[in-house]
């Protein structure tokens, strides 16, 4: 029987690493060494990234209500209080989405929450 070389599933392998690594800089996107480097690194990076982004866009959330909340003259603390005791059960991103878009609706939010304290 003849014997089989991995040689075709050798370079499917490595093939698809270089793929992942197409457009990094210099040799790490033409050797497979560096590249198997720059792939599990940039992996590590990317998962990384995807934590970060829930915290970043929470932060950026907090932020806007935070800052509209000045403007109605009461702070971010005080308001999100107001909110609970009150009742109201609005998620930061939706809040974030009013205090940019309907200037209106937050308003009344904010006396309804200053009420409620």
């Amino acid at each position: 029987m003849a014997r089989v070389k991995g040689a075709l599933s050798t370079r499917k392998r490595r093939n698809k690493t270089l793929k992942l690594a197409k457009g990094y800089w210099g040799a790490k996107s033409k050797h497979f060494k560096m590249a198997k480097q720059a792939v599990l690194k940039s992996g590590n990076y990317a998962y990384v990234g995807r934590k970060q982004k829930k915290r970043d866009f929470r932060a950026l959330w907090i932020t806007r209500i935070s800052a509209q909340c000045k403007v109605e003259g009461i702070n971010y603390s005080r308001f999100m209080n107001g909110l609970k005791k009150s009742g109201i059960t609005l998620n930061r991103k939706m809040l974030a989405e009013l205090a940019v878009s309907d200037k209106a609706a937050f308003a009344k939010l904010v006396e309804t929450a200053k009420a409620a304290l």
